[in-house]
């Protein structure tokens, strides 16, 4: 059974989302502040955090960047803040998701189930020691190195890259990565994407600016050369 952290700090939305994702069978973990939220989010019981944004003692920003310096935990973001920059921050923070408040219950449980899978069909298929040109995986650890060297990836780039190395030289569309790795249609906000592909060229490329291996196909979508 998994266990969900909601970091909140007004009591009727953390009684509303932990009635629900209960009801849906998970465990449910509680905390009022950033600090608080934080401390819970590293103690090794928990497998998902739904994070506000506006948080007092430390805001959600601050501490989704607390977690990204330890942990690929995955991390949903909620706010209710509509400006575009908030949203792009998040993911470009690390955060794997994000819904804006009012958010339907349906909805939020779709994007807890899909987020909260660490073993998805398309990794399934990678086996311990497998070697692709530079990269080598190890799905025992649900880890990637590029020439020795292990990669520092979040549980979302990890599934990223499995599914470009099931489907060497193949282009892939956004919205087919929205589909598949996300694993729900994301309501046509393909911008997690384009943050995600930008955060992990950065990590697998010696020069982002001149990529090898992470390649964009115009209009297309991208698609990973090894």
């Amino acid at each position: 059974m998994s266990t969900i952290l909601i970091v909140e700090d007004e009591k009727s939305i953390v009684d509303l989302i932990s009635y629900n994702l209960k009801r849906e069978g998970y465990d449910i973990m509680e905390a009022y502040d950033g600090q608080k939220g934080l401390e819970l989010a590293l103690s090794g019981s928990v497998d998902l955090v739904l994070l506000d944004v506006m948080l007092p003692v430390m805001d959600g920003f601050e501490v989704l960047r607390h977690i990204r310096e330890q942990s690929a935990l995955p991390v949903i973001m909620v706010t209710a803040r509509e400006e575009e920059r908030d949203k792009v921050l998040g993911l470009e923070e690390g955060a794997d998701d994000y819904i804006t408040k009012p958010f339907s219950v349906k909805e939020l449980a779709a994007r807890v189930k899909a987020n909260i899978r660490r073993n998805t069909d398309f990794n399934k298929t990678i086996h311990e020691g497998d070697k692709y040109g530079p990269f080598d995986v190890d799905r025992s650890l649900q880890a990637i190195s590029k020439d020795g060297k292990l990669l520092d990836l979040t549980q979302r780039e990890y599934d990223i890259i499995c599914y470009f190395l099931e489907r060497p030289s193949q282009v892939i569309s956004r919205e087919e990565l929205m589909e598949k790795v996300w694993g729900f249609e994301f309501y046509g906000d393909l911008r997690a994407v384009d943050v995600a592909m930008r955060r992990l060229r950065a990590k697998l490329e010696d020069d982002p600016a001149e990529p090898k291996y992470l390649m964009t196909k115009r209009g297309a979508g991208y698609y990973l050369q090894v």
